[in-house]
């Protein structure tokens, strides 16, 4: 249970600094940031970050061995709970999808780019890697995607599983170690690392982690005041794409290191803002595609489906088009390609 709270209008707590409990990590730093500074322009409050470490900052196991789900989360979490921090930002794709009653994720900003991208030697696209280019990446999401895709289109390549953070797993490529490494746009777009992209991989070919390129900004479900500002900052086509997946993974009862893609989006919006086009903001859609994906790490089996409906006005309208395409992968054998499911 958190701590009570000091009543409203109490002086220090109103007028002192924000604290936000962030991971140590550079992406974490940078995009944590980013959101403090766009708090403290909704709240008139200056933001000060809390740095926690999470036992998936310490471990050096691969994300499917320790459970994945959670493992970057549950410090901040407790941290939050225990009143030590006012909120906390998280990478949503990292976030269990149950949500503890006594939280609330109170803003789902705007989007980055939810692609993933390969940063390779020599500048080499994925379609011109050399045959057994081994490819690093710690997600089985992107093994069974990259693998599928490589098989169906000729190309022999190896995925290597690795982790770190990006600086490691660039340095692989550097090192002559690997041929390529797979990385989410969002993040290197966060630390301005984006111009070392040498591909970026259409979702056509590897569809992302559910809320991918999304970030979440929780705080305590009983600190009405900062929901109420925290709220300016969110999205409702964001919120409602990520919500939708989110409920996909759920009902597959699969956790976030599940071999599991997802994607909600807005099709006549989604190429024009991959590309940087803001003009298309202004469009008007009225319709929302959700694709998923689960399958083996070897790519050998894949189950991908999609399904298209109005654009979710509540909560409840996502989370069923999410719980509808499940519905339909399971039917088609999903359950049996994800390994040991989620409890």
């Amino acid at each position: 249970m958190s701590e009570p709270r000091e009543p409203k209008g109490s002086a220090p707590r109103q007028e002192g600094a924000l604290r936000l409990g962030t991971r140590r990590s550079k992406l974490a730093m940078a995009q944590s940031g980013q959101v403090a500074e766009a708090v403290s322009r909704v709240t008139g409050r200056p933001v000060e970050l809390v740095e926690i470490t999470t036992y998936g900052d310490t471990s050096r196991e691969h994300l499917a061995q320790i459970g994945g789900t959670g493992v970057f989360v549950t410090a901040l979490r407790d941290a939050l709970l225990r009143g030590e921090v006012d909120f906390a930002v998280h990478s949503l794709k990292d976030l269990p999808t149950a949500q503890p009653e006594e939280l609330v994720l109170a803003a789902i900003p705007v989007r980055e780019d939810p692609r993933d991208v390969i940063v390779a030697r020599d500048a080499l696209k994925f379609a011109d890697l050399p045959r057994g280019a081994r490819v690093g990446t710690g997600s089985p999401r992107r093994m069974a995607q990259l693998n599928a895709y490589a098989r169906s289109h000729g190309l022999d390549i190896e995925t290597v599983a690795i982790r770190g953070n990006v600086d490691t797993r660039i340095g692989y490529v550097r090192d002559g170690e690997l041929d390529a490494v797979v990385l989410a746009a969002a993040g290197l777009n966060r630390i301005g690392r984006i111009d070392e992209v040498t591909d970026f991989l259409s979702v056509d070919m590897v569809l992302p982690a559910p809320g991918q390129g999304a970030l979440a900004i929780e705080c305590a479900a009983d600190n009405a005041e900062l929901v109420a500002a925290l709220a300016e900052l969110d999205d409702p086509h964001t919120r409602a794409a990520v919500t939708a997946e989110r409920s996909l993974l759920a009902a597959l009862e699969a956790g976030c290191s599940a071999p599991v893609g997802a994607l909600a989006d807005l099709p006549p919006l989604s190429a024009p803002l991959e590309r940087g086009d803001s003009q298309a903001d202004g469009q008007i859609v009225k319709e929302m595609r959700l694709r998923g994906v689960v399958g083996t790490a070897d790519g050998h089996t894949l189950v991908q489906l999609s399904t298209t409906g109005p654009v979710p006005g509540t909560h409840e309208q996502a989370v069923a088009l999410g719980r509808e395409l499940a519905a339909e992968m399971l039917a088609k054998g999903a359950a049996g390609l994800m390994g040991e499911r989620a409890h």
